[in-house]
């Protein structure tokens, strides 16, 4: 029995069919030094590398040898999901001989994400139009229509049939998790079978506490040597003021690129009327407390924010939203003062109503404090939001979340970080300082780039159209669209389109659709994982969309030969905290756009760069539409956050390596057959010829 690294990487390699990988067990090695010595680790390992396993088997064995939990998140449901559902049970199953007994693993998600029993039986009042519905169902009832003529509304019909089926799961299901519930159904109906942590009564006053699901989860982790969560409830856990994770003496973030962007969500708020009114109602319904003076605050509120232009405030709440803020606050303070009632209440019902009021308004209260006197790292910005009843809302979010990280989350505990795209411009150095391990006092940290186990330079062309105008903020231009379109033909389809926004990738799949005899997707005209299937499972069809696609979809093989990028992922020109950060990085004597606009655009550039080669058996070309990134100053910098792919500026060498790869070799079906790796294997370096 041998608890060495080496060993136990290598059985669990063996156990889950894969073969050992240099980068891999480079990655575990440093992993688990980490680990044992208390130091930050970065850690970089590129696509195939089988980063997962390289955190995970070191991670197990320090939970097991220490008896400390180690916590892993992700930014995303899909590897969650393959953590939980694949890795960590044939890990532990693999590695309890050699560790003396089988790891014991766990996930936690956020409250929200399982179904709450007693809002499901009837605990909860009705509120709005349409919670009522829940508690009106019988067994076999059909929901009647709301149109008084006596018919079946066809919403409300469907809705009721979710509930009825989510009723019967909740019977069955051992988890209650929402993503065990196959299928699934719409956000509106999980919304009345379940409740946020700001509406849950707690397991002392719950009365089917014993039965609770997100409490059965949180129990499970607590025993658990391994807790895999997401980034968000990571950051709450970190920076909020209730505790959700268990006690843990470790952290493994993966898909690190994205930690920066969902602390500053978990961070972030939005007030308007409609919120401030929903506060006042709930109070109103549920509670004995008067709410004029709530519903007074949010008619000043809603006359402050009618005369402001969405964007930026850069120097604070001006006069009347400020007095605006601060009577909202002192009325929602008021309305919380007055509300407490009785914590013994033995109606179960009126004590849930009473939470809700209460949970509504102390979100109001809550923000409108932070808002009334923001601090120096508080960024105001107003938004229009168009929804049945139009309005702006103030927004406050924070200028820079290093320092929160770095109390929050690097003090008390050794924190490793990775992704495949960790470095910007060849250097750890932007992302650490974004996480808060640059400066005065920052703690210690070490970094290690494990490469990836692909040849990019032979596997991949990066092409650049250089010839083409720079995209303006209208249409895409003419130009651009028949160069797309020449490089679909040359490579008959297989091409997976990377937008910048909706508009785009609308306007490309129409063009497209009319100059071309190949199917092209388009991401919202079906569901995402419905539209990946199809479009990995043809030789032919092309998938356009946005951002989800630049770093959720992985699509192996022929299916996907040609990645295309209509311009260069800088955030929008408008975007208010990015233009704060760009404003106080100049006052720190930096490169504004250097720090925030090239380094957000160099992250996703990478991401999206990064769908094409995904095992070392795919050929294929990156085609880049937007000649700035090898003609603007900023360019190097780009290109050298990039998997190092061949890169060309000639349009014919790119259609020609295009053409070669379009048709799989004889006994080839997806591409990657012996024949067609034989005549393909020197697609980037012998495209010319």
């Amino acid at each position: 029995m041998s608890t060495e690294l080496p060993a136990l990487l290598e059985r669990a390699v063996e156990e889950l069919g894969g073969s050992p990988r240099e980068g891999q067990q480079q990655m575990a090695e440093a992993v688990g030094s980490a680990l044992e010595k208390g130091v930050h680790l970065l850690v970089q390992a590129g696509t195939g590398t089988g980063k997962s396993l390289a955190y995970l088997v070191p991670a197990v064995r320090h939970a097991v040898t220490t008896g400390e939990t180690v916590v892993v998140s992700t930014a995303t449901l899909a590897l969650q999901s393959q953590i939980v559902a694949r890795d960590l049970p044939r890990l532990a199953r693999s590695l309890a001989p050699e560790l003396g007994r089988k790891p014991v693993a766990a996930v936690l998600k956020g409250r929200r994400n399982y179904v709450c029993l007693h809002k499901l039986n009837g605990g909860y009042p009705e509120e709005g139009d349409s919670t009522g519905l829940l508690f009106d169902l019988g067994a076999d009832a059909v929901p009647a229509s709301r149109d008084g003529a006596g018919g079946t509304s066809a919403g409300a019909s469907q809705l009721g049939e979710e509930i009825m089926r989510v009723r019967s799961w909740a019977r069955t299901t051992e988890t209650g998790d929402r993503d065990d519930l196959v299928p699934g159904v719409s956000p509106r109906a999980w919304a009345q079978v379940s409740v946020n942590a700001f509406d849950c009564l707690g397991a002392q006053r719950c009365p089917v506490a014993q039965e609770c699901f997100a409490e059965r989860a949180k129990a499970k982790a607590a025993a658990a040597d391994v807790v895999v969560t997401n980034h968000a409830l990571l950051a709450i856990d970190a920076f909020g003021d209730s505790t959700v994770l268990p006690e843990h003496s470790a952290v493994i973030v993966d898909e690190a690129h994205e930690l920066q962007d969902r602390v500053t969500s978990a961070l972030a708020g939005q007030l308007g009327e409609g919120m401030v009114r929903a506060a006042a109602s709930s109070a109103r319904r549920h509670t004995a407390v008067s709410t004029l003076a709530l519903e007074k605050a949010a008619e000043q509120l809603a006359a402050a924010l009618s005369m402001m232009e969405p964007g930026l405030l850069a120097r604070g709440a001006p006069e009347e939203l400020a007095i605006a803020l601060a009577a909202v606050r002192d009325a929602a303070r008021q309305a919380l003062a007055d509300s407490g009632g009785s914590s013994k209440e033995q109606d179960k019902e009126i004590a849930a109503g009473r939470q809700v009021a209460r949970a509504r308004l102390n979100e109001v209260f809550e923000l409108a404090e932070r808002m009334a006197v923001p601090t120096e790292n508080d960024v105001l910005f107003i938004s229009r939001h168009e929804r049945a009843e139009p309005e702006n809302r103030v927004n406050i979010a924070p200028l820079s979340v290093a320092g929160t990280m770095r109390s929050g989350l690097f003090t008390d505990r050794t924190v490793v970080a990775t992704s495949a795209t960790l470095t910007l411009g060849g250097s750890f150095a932007p992302v650490a300082g974004a996480l808060g391990l640059a400066g005065e006092d920052a703690p210690r940290w070490d970094s290690v780039d494990v490469g990836s186990p692909f040849d990019y330079g032979r596997q991949g062309i990066l092409y650049v159209a250089r010839h083409l105008p720079r995209p303006g903020r209208a249409q895409l231009a003419e130009e651009t669209l028949e160069e797309m379109a020449t490089l679909i033909e040359a490579s008959e389809g297989g091409a997976l389109g990377l937008f910048s926004s909706r508009r785009a990738a609308e306007e490309a799949a129409t063009a497209m659709r009319a100059r071309l005899d190949v199917p092209i997707l388009l991401q919202g005209e079906d569901v995402l994982p419905t539209m990946v299937k199809r479009f990995a499972a043809s030789r032919s069809a092309c998938l356009f969309g946005t951002l989800s696609l630049w770093q959720g979809v992985d699509v192996p093989g022929h299916a996907c030969r040609l990645v295309l990028i209509d311009r260069i992922p800088f955030p929008r020109p408008d975007d208010p905290l990015a233009s704060a950060r760009t404003r106080a990085a100049a006052r720190r004597g930096a490169n504004g756009f250097m720090a925030v606009s090239a380094s957000h655009a160099a992250i996703r550039l990478a991401q999206g760069a990064g769908r094409l080669i995904r095992t070392v058996d795919d050929r294929g070309v990156v085609a880049v539409l937007d000649p700035r990134l090898a003609t603007a100053g900023y360019g190097g910098f780009l290109m050298r956050s990039l998997p190092p792919m061949w890169a060309t500026a000639d349009p014919e060498v790119a259609r020609g390596a295009l053409r070669r790869l379009a048709t799989p070799g004889p006994g080839a079906v997806d591409g990657t057959g012996e024949e067609n790796d034989e005549r393909d294997q020197h697609v980037a370096d012998g495209a010319a010829g």
